[in-house]
């Protein structure tokens, strides 16, 4: 709890900037795939320039976060949108750069494709981005700083509804301005003006979060404010915590395990359902356009108004085990391979993935406690990417083995973090032991 007579601080600007964060990336994103196979490349090549950006925030998101806890949540927010800017900048110029050949390859296995000068340049993007791409690790931080513990679900569904905004709004967007003359260049131009917009917000409009911050070097002398949102924590300490420190948090590595698994099979699921689209239900690209924009909506109404009623009557570990449960019923609903299912299924979705997603995020942060806010969140994502880059390049050789089995394997998993969750009742009395007076 804030003292009496300070300032707290506003959610709404960090709502904003992960917003238009969020339209930035899904305004551009759609036609990437059209401009690999432009470049020479193929559906290899697309995987993994898909996967660079986890893979390189694997190195950067610890990083970002530890500095988050020492230099400031808002230092690294704003580093982390003007790497983003910078990507983007790269990804225009690789739209006009020559198509020269630098490699040509034929496999049986690998399929045929060329390495060109642009190619380079989008791997370089994606990978710079994801290198400066603490923004979801250090935001999560920054949420904790401000929110108190009863408060938590709530603000971190609004972080939830805020992405989903952004992919309503982008690909809508995307999808006026790539009809005209300019073709994908006018998309990206705009990506690159709305992170320009971002940084300029975070410069501006976002206020730091913590306490206290090192400029220099650490303070000899910090008092420990535990108790307090943003209190100050001993930055010679922090200096030197190492993912060893992390892991040795008492129930953190097992949460870790959670957050493995959801994403593990999110991204199974992301690759799978759009070849499931276009082959087995035989969607165009608009259909399944509006399919993610409706999916979108419903996420945006549960991890809204829907998670702010619920989170005051339910615990977090409640949400996360029903809504773990919900949201393995929907990949099974998706088996089926009928749209009326599948699009039933888009509501277990919402549903599940609302109440259990924040929720995570909340626990998460009441058990990292309030000196270790960056680290933790920054670490976590780390095991989000290697979730990330396994069921991004996995989902693809599952669908291609298993077809419609692919969601069926999303099931089991869920349900496996459903299983590993209700373990997590005896968390509640440890964090309401250890919960200020």
């Amino acid at each position: 709890m804030t003292d009496k007579g300070e300032k707290k601080v506003p959610i709404y600007p960090l709502l904003l900037v992960n917003f238009i964060g969020t339209m930035g990336i899904s305004l551009v994103l759609p036609f990437l795939i059209f401009l690999v196979e432009r470049f020479g490349g193929n559906a290899l090549i697309y995987g993994i320039i898909s996967s660079m950006y986890p893979f390189f925030q694997l190195i950067g998101s610890p990083l970002l976060g530890r500095w988050s806890d020492i230099y400031g949540r808002k230092k690294v927010l704003f580093l982390s949108q003007a790497g983003t800017l910078l990507s983007w900048i790269i990804f225009f110029i690789a739209l006009f750069v020559p198509v020269v050949v630098l490699a040509d390859v034929s496999s049986g296995i690998l399929g045929s494709f060329v390495i060109t000068v642009p190619l380079i340049l989008l791997f370089i993007a994606r990978g710079f981005d994801g290198l400066t791409g603490g923004n979801v690790s250090v935001s999560n931080a920054y949420i904790a700083d401000i929110t108190e513990d009863k408060d938590r679900s709530k603000n971190f569904g609004k972080m939830s509804v805020s992405t989903n905004l952004g992919f309503i709004v982008g690909p809508a967007i995307a999808g006026i301005l790539s009809v005209t003359i300019y073709g994908e260049a006018l998309p990206v131009l705009a990506a690159i003006l709305i992170s320009l917009t971002g940084t300029i917000l975070i410069a501006l409009y976002v206020p730091e979060s913590l306490r206290c911050v090192s400029k220099h070097k650490p303070p000899e002398e910090l008092p420990m404010l535990a108790d307090k949102p943003g209190g100050c924590a001993n930055t010679t300490t922090m200096q030197k915590q190492k993912f060893r420190d992390v892991m040795g948090l008492k129930h953190i590595p097992y949460l870790f395990l959670i957050y493995f698994l959801i994403f593990l099979g999110f991204n199974t699921f992301y690759t799978a359902f759009p070849v499931h689209a276009a082959n087995d239900l035989q969607w165009s690209i608009a259909e399944l356009g509006f399919y993610f924009s409706f999916l979108s909506i419903l996420l945006v109404i549960v991890e809204g108004p829907v998670l702010s009623y619920v989170s005051k009557r339910y615990s977090d570990t409640f949400l996360i085990i029903s809504g773990s449960l919900i949201l393995g019923s929907n990949f099974v609903l998706l088996a089926f391979g009928n749209t009326l299912l599948t699009y039933a299924a888009a509501v277990l979705f919402a549903i599940g993935n609302g109440f259990m997603w924040p929720s995570i995020q909340s626990m998460l942060s009441k058990l990292a406690g309030k000196d270790n806010q960056g680290l933790v969140q920054g670490v976590s994502g780390s095991f989000v990417s290697i979730a990330s880059i396994l069921g991004l390049i996995g989902g693809g050789f599952i669908y291609e083995l298993m077809g419609r089995g692919a969601f069926i394997v999303s099931a089991l998993i869920i349900y496996l973090v459903f299983a590993l969750s209700l373990r997590l009742r005896s968390y509640d009395v440890s964090m309401n032991e250890h919960a200020p007076e």
